[in-house]
């Protein structure tokens, strides 16, 4: 029998559970992995719902594209990404369910930008003044991306270790700093702009990047305009810009120069697909020239015993999780008419 969903007053649910088959005796218990996440507020549920209708609405566009290139593999995993937290579980505040893992998965990239965040955040807080640093290369088309990102990668380790060697050597500044690969689809050119964005102690590092990547690249391959280092005024806002993952889903092309007319955004799934592809195996995010403090590991996986709980499935009509007992929606999120139009009139599967 279909569960129609109802309008539940926000919190009811995740909280004190939906009584409806959830009392101790009722519902077998139910075991869970992982610790879970606390979902404490409503604007925390929202974004949930809006990463998972965006994951899953952006899964199928890239099902389809795979499988027109007959590449089962990233068929494969793009299914997983569609069903990534599909089906969850609530208990206590918090909720439980299975992650893809996926780079470009919205949910798993919120929860990966956390654990950064927590990571870096304490460190860059002690360099005296740090600097954005972007390095770029031209742009080129799809048959050339992978081998320009191999080379983006390939000349950055070479300045690293030559910068490592005349330290040693006591002829020049430890480099040091984070940094993460991105790349720019441009739908009117048709070509890809692999580039870093990293974040170092002082301008002397930030000098030193951008003089030895011109260098590396030459003017065939780049342009010293292109390159930018600046001072940075707030260290969050600069980390959060380093941690999200290395492509632009939703891309705005150039405006025209003549009528100034604005295009609104569109998703370009091949292009996003052949980023992805370009990208896999590579560390998209790393840090060079320090470490991080040792932090303890958890020893094997934490199973919890649930007596008390409710279970969710993803909706799309609804956008949101609808309680397998009750019909309860659990977050009331509404898609903005302007993302629902976005996700269902312009996604393009064929331009690359």
């Amino acid at each position: 029998m279909k569960t129609t969903a109802i309008e539940a007053p926000y919190g009811s649910s995740i909280y004190t559970l939906a009584q409806s088959g959830t009392n101790e005796g009722s519902i077998a218990a139910h075991y869970v992995s992982g610790t879970g996440s606390e979902m404490k507020d409503k604007l925390s549920l929202e974004k949930r719902a809006k990463k998972k209708i965006i994951g899953q609405s952006m899964s199928l566009s890239l099902v389809d594209v795979a499988m027109a290139k007959n590449q089962p593999q990233r068929v494969q995993s793009y299914w997983n990404t569609y069903h990534c937290q599909s089906n969850v579980t609530s208990s206590g505040g918090r909720v439980y369910g299975k992650y893809c893992k996926n780079r470009f998965c919205p949910i798993c990239l919120g929860i990966r930008k956390a654990e950064l965040m927590n990571k870096y955040m304490p460190i860059i807080d002690t360099w005296e003044e740090p600097y954005f640093v972007t390095l770029t290369v031209k742009s080129y088309g799809k048959r050339s991306l992978k081998k320009m990102i191999d080379g983006c990668m390939h000349a950055f380790i070479q300045i690293k270790n030559a910068a490592k060697k005349r330290h040693q050597r006591g002829a020049g500044i430890k480099l040091m700093g984070i940094r993460s690969l991105e790349c720019n689809f441009n739908p009117v050119r048709r070509t890809y702009n692999p580039h870093f964005h990293m974040i170092v102690p002082n301008k002397e590092t930030a000098d030193l990047l951008v003089s030895e990547w011109l260098k590396k690249w030459g003017s065939k391959y780049t342009v010293k305009w292109a390159q930018k280092a600046s001072k940075i005024a707030d260290n969050g806002l600069a980390l959060t810009e380093i941690i999200k993952y290395g492509s632009k889903i939703f891309t705005i092309p150039d405006v025209d120069k003549k009528s100034k007319k604005k295009t609104p955004a569109h998703v370009y799934a091949s292009a996003l697909d052949n980023i992805l592809t370009a990208m896999k195996g590579r560390r998209i995010f790393d840090r060079f020239g320090f470490n991080l403090p040792p932090k303890e590991i958890p020893k094997g996986g934490t199973i919890t015993k649930l007596k008390q709980y409710d279970e969710w499935e993803f909706n799309a009509t609804y956008t949101d999780w609808v309680s397998v007992y009750s019909g309860e929606l659990l977050t009331n999120y509404k898609i903005p008419f302007a993302l629902d139009q976005l996700l269902h009139n312009r996604v393009d599967v064929k331009l690359e």
